[in-house]
């Protein structure tokens, strides 16, 4: 097995944009870092643009990508410092690619098979047809010779069908989801395609390590290219570079906000709604099966019951966890069910455990600013993340970010990217739930001295590689 490129880790201060040298950077992702409210185009930063938009604000950019609804007409715009070309589909396009391959069939399988996949031949057609659309439109809006970076699995035939039409571009290609062994991607209907589409690239790149160990043996397994130390030497000769670069946050962006007195306060104040118990745990996860909600509070309830033998009845919770759960494809069954189940076992766990007016289990059902996600890191003494799998998990590592100079626990689930990075974390295996039990308990009873130095190791390693120190270390290695 090839050994597999890392990025160098380096202060986030020295990560800058200057590795351009000029030349337009052409970002192609699934949705655009802005959407249409009432007629307007306006700002919608998702985790994608957060990590990016410091990177390409002293750019030549241009981000190209889906505006989120059907049939609006093709446009090209400026917003927010950055050049705009939208990709209109059709709700039958959005019905197949977005709905069925990327979300039924990838999504499903790349998360290791945690439910079945879906494999319907229109929607994969679909497919290849959003994935043209996206191919021809980039082709259309990028200058000679600039940098296209295209991003994860809704697009990964992208960079093949564009190195057609565009030869004289340089590709990048990253996948922000996990990336499967070989056992669980032979079942893909279309695998060589897929395969085949990625390698149009110039640069592939994984969250981890792991993930591009799978690619290469894959690649050499299926379409027979050969492997040459960190190189993948596709059919037609051309060099194609694998790596793990794991994407990051912008650790200054969650600073500002952590350090504002008027945070600080509201911190505060949701500290005294929640009865001020001892220990506050949170979880902050998209209503998804794969983000391990229904496991975690299996395990809470079990934590719960063992400190609970022997002792008298407090007048409130000894431990509150408030569990925040993104709404998340609301009309799939498969989601609805989760919602069902996670709250279900909310209140099963309240009937067992609250007492009057001071609930054991705090459950929310939105999406929150990033300042009050902020606020709720700070009012909060142990950070739950334990994921089934995930390619990152970028709230630990917001989490992280603001707790700079504070103590605080990390519950992080191996299975998440981000476990390769944050050593000092209680890491632990979600799926086995008397190992989630003791860790949950290990992070309740950690000392605070242990606990504060736990949390300046986890910061240290943060600001090694930060968002801006991803973005530029990925495209310095491709341009390279």
């Amino acid at each position: 097995m090839t050994d597999i490129e890392a990025p160098t880790t380096g202060a986030h201060s020295t990560a800058d944009s200057s590795t351009m040298h000029g030349r337009q950077l052409v970002v192609v992702a699934n949705r655009l870092p802005v959407a249409r409210v009432d007629g307007e185009w306006r700002s919608s930063p998702g985790g994608l643009v957060r990590a990016l938009l410091g990177f390409l604000r002293p750019t030549t950019a241009l981000w190209v990508g889906w505006a989120g609804t059907a049939d609006d007409p093709e446009d090209r715009f400026e917003i927010d410092g950055i050049d705009v070309a939208t990709v209109p589909l059709s709700a039958a396009q959005i019905s197949g690619f977005y709905d069925g391959i990327s979300n039924d069939a990838i999504w499903p399988l790349y998360h290791d098979a945690l439910r079945a996949s879906t494999y319907e031949e229109d929607d994969w057609r679909l497919y290849v047809e959003v994935n043209e659309r996206f191919a021809e439109r980039t082709a259309e809006v990028a200058e000679r010779d600039a940098v296209v970076w295209v991003h994860d699995y809704q697009l990964q035939l992208v960079p093949s069908l564009l190195r057609r039409l565009r030869p004289d571009l340089r590709i990048g290609f990253f996948l922000h989801i996990p990336f499967p062994p070989q056992e669980l991607f032979m079942r893909f209907p279309w695998r060589d395609e897929v395969l085949g589409g990625l390698l149009g690239a110039d640069l592939i790149g994984f969250q981890r390590r792991v993930a591009a160990e799978n690619f290469v043996a894959l690649a050499h397994r299926l379409l027979g290219v050969d492997v040459d130390g960190d190189d993948l030497i596709a059919a037609d000769g051309r060099r194609v570079r694998v790596g793990a670069f794991p994407v990051s946050i912008d650790i200054d962006e969650i600073d500002a906000i952590a350090t504002d007195p008027a945070i600080i306060a509201r911190a505060q104040r949701l500290r005294d709604r929640l009865g001020d118990p001892p220990t506050v745990l949170l979880g902050v996860d998209r209503l998804d099966y794969t983000k391990g909600i229904v496991e975690r509070l299996v395990a809470f309830r079990e934590l719960l019951r063992s400190r609970s033998v022997g002792r008298r009845e407090p007048e409130r919770p000894d431990l509150v966890l408030v569990q925040l759960a993104v709404p998340s494809r609301e009309q799939v069954g498969d989601y609805l069910h989760q919602r069902e189940h996670v709250e279900q076992l909310v209140g099963a766990v309240n009937g067992e455990f609250a007492m009057l007016g001071h609930p054991a289990v705090h459950y929310l059902h939105r999406s929150l600013p990033l300042e009050q996600l902020v606020a709720l890191y700070l009012a909060t003494d142990v950070m739950v993340v334990t994921p089934l799998r995930d390619g990152m998990n970028l709230v630990a590592k917001e989490f992280v970010a603001a707790r700079r100079g504070r103590n605080g626990v990390l519950v992080l689930s191996e299975f998440a990217g981000a476990a390769d990075e944050f050593a000092d974390a209680v890491i632990v295996n979600p799926h086995d739930p008397r190992a989630l039990v003791a860790a949950l308990d290990t992070a309740v009873s950690m000392p605070p001295g242990e606990a504060a130095g736990r949390m300046r190791q986890l910061y240290d390693a943060l600001v090694a590689n930060d968002a801006r120190f991803w973005a530029a270390s990925f495209i310095a290695r491709l341009i390279e």
